[in-house]
């Protein structure tokens, strides 16, 4: 079994590449994340073997990488991760210059102001509680399940939990469900916090590829049937990066097909109400099956700062969701669940700003593809991201490139569970257009410079999460 460095190189991208090269693939898996600060390399001997390459290139690499600040060597010991010293906090991105790309969030929506303060005489009333909401506000999963209802998905306010996003509604899930050791199904590309999330728990992945155009619902359903996961993780909505949405018939289809397996599907449903004109709502998963797991959020529709989200799932899994949730929260902040019932009473505001918002975004990305020959932007309906065709597998290069530029950009493979998809790129479409402008013009000079070989170390950026 290789070493979790070349899986994440992904070998296949690495034939006759130079030292040079190397050094610069790793400083990118340090600078995304996708390898930790701590973590303990292979020796020189062992990576040489496994690349199939000179011990004097490895020695090269992680000389470079050590003087960079990237990695730390004891004398006959070990080699791990590490940061420059220099490097600056992530929250210091903004004051330095750079623009975030690793970040697809808008600003608040303007009623959240007025939301919020009429929220306060409902907060006001609960003073004299405890102020600990395990299950959430009745009338916040009132609302919740009244949304599901509307959409096609009869739901009881019993079948649904509040949360503080719906990334921490994935890790209850999971806390409560997870089976170390067992096969979970992934879409490829992802959300790369899910993946994290799954291999906390011990997960062994199974791809499936979803691109612009969409998914090969016949691989899912024959990966379930031939592998039987124990779960599969799907955002069938506007899917991010790509933005894809998954047709009712291969939504029925896939969730009879797990049900039948006992696979447990987790659907995300984050970027759910991001429409821009699609043109057509599909129905949620969940009303195509009783037993499938659907997680939400405020973050995208109302603003990224209300840590918010819900899970619906069948009663008899929501009483061991609420067993499991006191031994890491005690709730969700009463003042967000106070906002989101203000907000969730104007639907149709809110989701009429989000319109807006994307389409201006997605037309100062499309305009700024335009101006980088060789990249295609696919048509994007809706969602948080267009997902860039590079045509060639140089994703890594770009981003790093980008950072010299002061663009902090995910290279495509952050978004998969082996080191692959080097052809893609995920530009948000949440920012304001003249911020875009701005990033689409880094991004042209970067591009330039990875099309020319002029890739820097970039050494002075940290690694950054990836909303």
């Amino acid at each position: 079994m290789g070493s979790r460095l070349v899986t994440q190189l992904g070998p296949e991208n690495l034939t006759g590449a130079s030292a040079v090269a190397l050094a610069n693939r790793i400083r990118a898996l340090i600078l995304d994340g996708r390898l930790t600060v701590g973590e303990r390399l292979p020796s020189e001997r062992a990576l040489a073997l496994e690349l199939g390459r000179s011990r004097s290139t490895v020695t090269r690499v992680y000389g470079s990488l050590e003087a960079d600040g990237y990695v730390t060597r004891l004398h006959g010991g070990s080699t791990r991760v590490a940061l420059p010293h220099a490097a600056m906090p992530s929250q210091a991105h903004e004051e330095s210059g750079a623009i975030d790309l690793s970040i697809a969030s808008m600003d608040s929506t303007p009623g959240l102001y007025d939301a919020t303060v009429r929220s306060l005489p409902r907060l006001a009333a609960m003073r004299g509680t405890s102020g600990y909401s395990l299950r959430g506000l009745p009338e916040l999963r009132e609302a919740v399940a009244a949304r599901f209802t509307a959409r096609g998905a009869d739901t009881d306010p019993d079948e649904i939990i509040i949360t503080s996003g719906a990334l921490n509604a994935v890790n209850l899930v999971l806390s409560t469900i997870g089976r170390r050791g067992e096969r979970a199904l992934v879409e490829q590309p992802t959300f790369p916090h899910a993946l994290e999330a799954l291999h906390r728990h011990a997960y062994r992945l199974l791809a499936t590829p979803v691109d612009a155009e969409g998914w090969d619902a016949r691989h899912v359903t024959d990966t379930l049937l031939r592998s039987r996961p124990h779960l599969a993780y799907l955002i069938p909505d506007f899917h991010n990066p790509t933005g894809a949405t998954l047709p009712d018939a291969d939504r029925a289809r896939i969730a009879t097909t797990a049900r039948s397996t006992g696979t447990r599907l987790i659907v995300d449903e984050t970027t759910a109400e991001l429409d821009i004109d699609r043109g057509w709502t599909p129905l949620p998963m969940a009303a195509y099956s009783p037993e499938v797991i659907t997680v939400g959020s405020m973050s995208k529709i109302a603003w990224g700062g209300m840590r918010l989200g819900w899970i619906r799932a069948d009663r008899s899994l929501i009483s061991r969701l609420l067993a499991v949730r006191p031994s890491f929260e005690l709730g969700t902040a009463l003042l967000e669940q106070c906002i989101a019932v203000e907000l969730l009473s104007d639907m149709p505001a809110l989701t009429e700003h989000v319109r807006r918002r994307l389409r201006a975004g997605r037309e100062a990305v499309r305009e700024g593809v335009a101006a980088m020959p060789g990249i295609r932007m696919p048509h994007t309906l809706g969602g948080l991201s267009a997902w860039l065709d590079l045509g060639a597998p140089v994703s890594t290069a770009v981003s790093l490139a980008a950072r010299a530029r002061g663009l902090i950009l995910p290279p495509g493979p952050r978004f998969s569970t082996g080191g692959v998809l080097e052809r893609g790129l995920r530009v948000p479409i949440t920012l304001p257009p003249e911020r875009t402008r701005d990033a689409m013009q880094r991004l042209r000079a970067a591009w330039d410079d990875a099309r020319h070989g002029e890739v820097g170390a970039a050494g002075e950026m940290p690694r950054d999460a990836v909303v």
